[in-house]
């Protein structure tokens, strides 16, 4: 008796969409050492702006040939402009917690903004949430408290910029998914890299230093590169493989943090630091996995 089977998708490369995750949690790694390393000579808002124009002009040299003016076409752009906003705030406040807080730390305070995700999707975007995705988001909050618990270095003012950098990235996200359904995804990342380009260009003459010498020029190129390069990596590693499958190899990031932290920062986390980001990785794979188990249900 023949055996029926259904046709495999061509495009799904399990490996393949590994690899390219993992590429892009290294460079998001990168982006955040190299930012930290320059925080340490420039005014946060030139290192900003740095970023996106990069990032801007490489993307016009990729995608306006093929796309032309129409892959800024959106059809719901103060969405969008709102999107970008919160992406900015990420990049600002994040940036400026790396002048005070390690690397590894600030990265996994940051990794909240899946979790706060997942607990203002409720609201938001009128999803159902399980008691179990409740916990999931609990234990994440409880590694956040293992890192800056009182007495640690961390309990400090300095901890509230990356938290405020997880909230404008929780709304980052939501916004995403909400415009998923009306422009690509290169839209709205050219829209929002523009954008950003723009608010910052005219913030950064306030705040002009030339660069020192050609190598922290060259760094402040790469820093774009890598943006851009980590980005076009993510989301080309969903066309191979699912969001579930891949979405444990995002935790990746924290490991890259924590070993370029250590390399060129001479910080390694303590013992409750690492339990803390332990913990945040398990609550978020425990909210991948219990969301996954949801919409098979569904």
């Amino acid at each position: 008796m023949a055996l029926n089977h259904k046709p495999m998708n061509p495009s799904f490369h399990p490996l393949r969409g590994i690899a390219l995750m993992l590429l892009a949690t290294l460079l998001f790694a990168s982006h955040d050492a190299l930012s930290k390393y320059l925080s340490g000579f420039y005014p946060i808002v030139m290192i900003v702006w740095a970023r996106y124009l990069v990032h801007t002009v490489l993307m016009a040299a990729v995608f306006i040939p093929q796309n032309g003016l129409r892959v800024l076409r959106s059809k719901r752009p103060l969405l969008q402009a709102l999107r970008g906003l919160c992406l900015l705030g990420t990049s600002v406040l994040f940036n400026s917690g790396l002048i005070f807080i390690p690397l590894a730390e600030a990265t996994a305070v940051n990794f909240l903004a899946p979790l706060l995700v997942t607990a203002l999707s409720v609201w938001l975007l009128g999803e159902r949430v399980s008691i179990g995705q409740w916990l999931a988001v609990s234990l994440g909050f409880a590694g956040v408290l293992l890192i800056v618990h009182p007495g640690s270095s961390f309990f400090a003012p300095p901890i509230l910029l990356p938290l405020g950098s997880a909230l404008c990235f929780c709304g980052y996200q939501l916004l995403t998914r909400k415009l998923a359904a009306f422009d690509s995804s290169t839209t709205s990342n050219f829209f929002a890299g523009l954008q950003n380009t723009l608010i910052m260009t005219a913030l950064v003459p306030f705040f002009w230093h030339f660069p020192d010498n050609l190598k922290d020029g060259l760094l402040m190129l790469a820093l774009g590169c890598c943006g851009m390069v980590s980005h076009l990596s993510l989301s080309q590693a969903f066309h191979y493989a699912p969001p579930v499958l891949l979405a444990p190899f995002s935790y990746c990031h924290l490991l890259f943090a924590t070993l370029l932290g250590g390399l060129f920062f001479a910080h390694w986390p303590d013992s409750s630091s690492l339990l803390g980001i332990a913990l945040v990785c398990a609550s978020g794979l425990a909210a991948v996995c219990l969301q996954q188990r949801q919409g098979q249900k569904l």
